[in-house]
């Protein structure tokens, strides 16, 4: 029994150099991708994310067309990319009646479909894929090191700003009477959000990368009422999916990001229906008062 449990749970990553690259660069993601997402969820921006992840995509696809497989100059296309997007976004929604959600879903819409087209146009199927869903255990050491690098700047960062940015989080209008100050910390902070999606284009690829920052941090708002806890459960949870998606994916032979994402999904159905604020206690806590 145990010897079946190490062959399952450890023995991958025991053996193999690619696993244990796949699952640092996961976890280091995880620390910092998921409190981001508590912090978008808590602004309710949590779709923020998901069109932020899509915008990002011409910069990767011309990085890729400049240098190929360039993690670097694919990383640095996108994040390029992700802040132009912010930037249009932010001045449509200033000098016209739309706000800056819809200003954004329009403008995420157009870079996704470029992208593809460029990708499309000088790269194969392969490569098309390997972008929009990454490829986690193709995680070379160079690779390993500037996720490893972005994720503990972004840590560093929010640790600096966290008190201003609770402040915007429960109090916006006060920041806001501050001027200037409340719209760099906005700023500072959407910057923070497009590099972590940028280096979870790597492992999870474009369109699955904001599923493990806000998937964790959606669940752990059901599990705890305080913004610390919130942002531990949210680590834990992205961690966990990290490591079991790994572990499914090596032996069922399903794609890995998905996979990741996929466990990320779980974590968050139970936590639906077993958290303190789930359905389940909402359910017994109501058929008591009825009693």
């Amino acid at each position: 029994m145990i010897i079946d449990i190490y062959q399952f749970a450890v023995a991958p990553f025991q053996e193999f150099a690619f696993m244990r690259r796949a699952l640092v660069g996961t976890i280091a993601l995880a620390m910092s991708a998921a409190p981001l997402g508590v912090l978008l969820t808590l602004r309710r921006m949590s779709l923020f994310g998901d069109a932020l992840s899509h915008a990002v995509l011409p910069g990767v696809a011309a990085g890729f067309l400049l240098f190929g497989l360039s993690l670097t100059a694919m990383m640095v296309g996108g994040f390029l990319a992700g802040i132009i997007v912010v930037v249009i976004a932010g001045l449509i929604s200033r000098y016209t009646e739309l706000k800056e959600d819809a200003s954004l879903a329009a403008i995420y819409l157009v870079a996704l479909a470029l992208g593809v087209m460029l990708i499309s146009r000088r790269g194969t199927q392969l490569d098309l894929l390997h972008i929009l869903f990454g490829s986690v255990l193709g995680v070379d050491v160079g690779g390993l090191l500037l996720v490893a690098g972005v994720s503990t700047f972004s840590l560093l960062a929010l640790a600096i700003l966290y008190r201003g940015l609770l402040l915007e989080s429960f109090d916006p209008s006060y920041l806001a009477a501050s001027g200037s100050r409340g719209i760099v910390l906005q700023q500072t902070f959407l910057m923070l959000v497009v590099l972590n999606l940028v280096a979870g284009f790597q492992t999870l690829g474009t369109l699955m990368a904001v599923g493990l920052m806000m998937l964790p941090a959606v669940s752990a708002r059901l599990w705890h009422d305080t913004l610390p806890a919130q942002l531990l459960g949210s680590m834990l949870q992205a961690a966990c999916a990290g490591y079991f998606g790994l572990l499914l994916s090596y032996h069922i032979d399903t794609p890995s990001g998905p996979t990741i994402i996929v466990c990320a999904g779980v974590l968050y159905s139970a936590s639906l229906l077993f958290a303190p604020r789930g359905w389940l206690p909402r359910l017994r806590r109501s058929s008591h008062l009825q009693g």
